[in-house]
């Protein structure tokens, strides 16, 4: 991050988790900290993903409250974690060329993960937040890029 202090959204702290009357109405509760819309949970890890070091260990605090929102919003949570997670970090994704938060294990292996699906899984992101699931497709190679007919061949021999 750019200054030492731990990024902290508003601390509400609370022992039960959300109820479904609290997600009805849109807040979600943490052991850490409070949420009152998606879009400020979502702004929360957004600027912590931008703003922390590459390859850096996150402080303890950050490290709670990612562990906390993987918990409550990743479908496969208990795969991603393993036994134990040790550390997370940023890092760059070898195939998204973006910054991913990380989770390295016990055992030295790292697992990614998206923010943005746990947010959307815990409270609903606007619609223009939410992710766009053919997005991956230039990945693929279909259409654009660089093959097929293009300039530089030269022209028809005659």
């Amino acid at each position: 991050m750019v200054d030492d202090a731990p990024m902290e959204p508003e601390t509400g702290i609370t022992a039960d988790p959300m109820s479904v009357e609290d997600s009805e109405k849109g807040v979600s509760n943490w052991t850490l900290c409070s949420f009152s819309t998606s879009v400020q949970m979502f702004d929360y890890f957004y600027k912590l993903l931008h703003n922390w070091t590459p390859n850096l260990n996150l402080n303890k605090y950050e490290q709670m409250v990612l562990l906390e929102l993987l918990k409550k919003g990743h479908l496969e949570a208990e795969r991603k974690i393993g036994k134990w997670v040790k550390a997370f970090q940023v890092r760059f994704h070898p195939l998204y060329k973006s910054r991913c938060f990380f989770l390295v294990r016990e055992d030295d292996s790292v697992e990614d993960f998206s923010f943005r699906k746990c947010v959307d899984h815990i409270l609903l992101l606007p619609e223009n937040m939410q992710i766009k699931h053919d997005v991956n497709r230039a990945l693929r190679g279909k259409g654009g890029g660089r093959g097929g007919r293009g300039r530089g061949r030269g022209g028809k021999k005659n």
